[in-house]
């Protein structure tokens, strides 16, 4: 499972638990199916409107990518091409085809494929662009389908406290506290319901696969360079390099607080000593200045006595 998302998931159980059982007397009072199933319902309802069902059937599978630890095998596909560009490089079209059956992403397969078959470097980038922007457009709109259910849950709750107040208004007349007090319940409760699953389910759903669109991308398109460094006859070794300054992690590209630490540690410790060390020196020089006024007074006092 993925360490995010189960930290994320024990996080909100916690807190809801402390809201429900230390924030109430009777944490069952929060406990209101009808006014769940107003914002569930209404919610699924208004995205099957909105969206064809193909892609809303899709939501389960998109929930348990989420959930599970997906692994991108990033180092690995760039070793693998750059062993394939040395076997190109050499000539070797046979070794080169033996080595591309056994590579699993199918993105730099058919990249490697195109190369062997002499396609033109241009119709060879211009078709991986195109499967880049397809993939982004396609995961973008996954994202999108949380987003809008993020949007129709408070909807829905809010549409579960008109209909509270509605009964509400009516049942005022009659002085009937206990009927009162369960519509009002309703009426508060569907807005807690909608504002609960937009905040701590659907929007964080949205978020985490457009970060998971992005790692894809940045994989994506950093093969890509490599397929083009391939088609052109770089080396094997400027390959690595080049690829591996693509996916390297920098936090900040400005100033490397690794090696700043160090260097403001070494600078204070200089600062330190030269401080002692002028403090050494100032009361060496006080002393001495006070030996010579001592000297002084004392030979004044000397001259006096042996004035008649």
């Amino acid at each position: 499972m993925n360490p995010s998302t189960l930290i994320g998931v024990v996080a909100s159980i916690l807190l809801l638990a402390i809201v429900l059982f230390f924030a109430t007397e009777d944490p069952f009072l929060f406990i209101d199916l009808p006014g769940l199933g107003i914002v569930l319902v209404g919610t699924a309802a208004a995205t099957f409107i909105a969206y064809p069902l193909r892609e809303v059937v899709r939501v389960f599978g998109l929930l348990r990518a989420i959930v599970r630890n997906e692994k991108h095998y990033i180092d690995k596909d760039l070793e693998e091409l750059v062993d394939i560009s040395r076997l190109w490089l050499q000539g070797d079209i046979r070794a080169v085809e033996q080595r591309l059956e056994g590579v699993a992403n199918p993105f730099l397969r058919s990249g490697v494929q195109l190369v062997i078959d002499n396609v033109p470097e241009q119709d060879i980038l211009d078709l991986l662009q195109w499967r880049i922007a397809r993939l982004k457009a396609k995961e973008h709109a996954e994202a999108q389908l949380f987003r809008v259910m993020a949007g129709f849950a408070p909807a829905f709750g809010m549409l579960g406290t008109l209909v509270g107040l509605v009964n509400l208004l009516f049942l005022l007349g009659d002085g009937d506290m206990t009927a009162i007090g369960r519509q009002m319940a309703l009426a508060l409760m569907t807005t807690f319901y909608g504002v609960l699953l937009a905040n701590l389910i659907f929007k964080p759903v949205a978020v985490k696969l457009e970060r998971r669109t992005e790692q894809r991308l940045v994989m994506l398109n950093t093969i890509m360079q490599g397929i083009s460094m391939m088609s052109q006859g770089r080396s094997p070794s400027m390959m690595r390099e080049t690829l591996n300054a693509f996916v390297a992690e920098v936090r900040d590209e400005i100033i490397d607080h690794d090696i700043l630490q160090p260097q403001n540690g070494k600078a204070a410790k200089s600062a330190k000593k030269a401080g002692k060390s002028g403090g050494k020196a100032g009361g060496i020089a006080s002393k001495k200045v006070g030996g010579s006024e001592t000297s002084a007074s004392n030979t004044a006092i000397g001259s006096g006595a042996n004035r008649p």
